[in-house]
């Protein structure tokens, strides 16, 4: 089995898993314009980016069997949790170099507060969505069966 090495920038929905993969995640997630793109996915996590408009939202969502790692890497955001979709009793506003860490099981949303687009990178484990996925926007991110 050949391993191929990258050391990469932003090339628009290109997922690098399994592979070795090493990337500046900032500067991508800035330059990232979906709403969703896998960078990249192997056996037990993957690392996506996401670009939320202003006044937009990740939307409630809960992930059963995987956690999550975001980071923003740019703008400001408020971030609500908790275990029941009606009562997210935990609440935060968080900013660039902010991390948000959400358990398995626990409802969560972040909502863009800024007035520019929210840049998120966002790790799960295990992986969340398919192999190279690529959301243009919310809407598209949510006809898919895994959103």
């Amino acid at each position: 089995m050949e391993i191929f090495m990258y050391c990469g920038y932003f090339e628009g929905g290109i997922d690098h898993g399994p592979n070795p993969y090493s990337a500046h995640v900032e500067q991508m997630a800035i330059q990232n314009p979906n709403f969703r793109t896998a960078i990249w996915t192997g056996c037990h996590l993957q690392m996506t980016l996401m670009c939320i408009p202003p006044c937009g939202e990740i939307g409630e969502e809960i992930h059963e069997d995987t956690d999550q790692f975001i980071r923003v890497e740019q703008g400001k955001a408020t971030v609500v949790m908790g275990r029941y979709k009606h009562q997210m009793d935990f609440q935060c506003n968080v900013v660039r170099g902010d991390v948000i860490c959400v358990p398995a099981g626990i409802w969560h949303n972040v909502m863009n507060m800024g007035r520019s687009p929210l840049k998120l990178s966002s790790v799960y484990a295990p992986p969340k969505h398919p192999r190279g996925t690529v959301d243009h926007t919310k809407a598209e991110a949510e006809m898919r069966e895994d959103y």
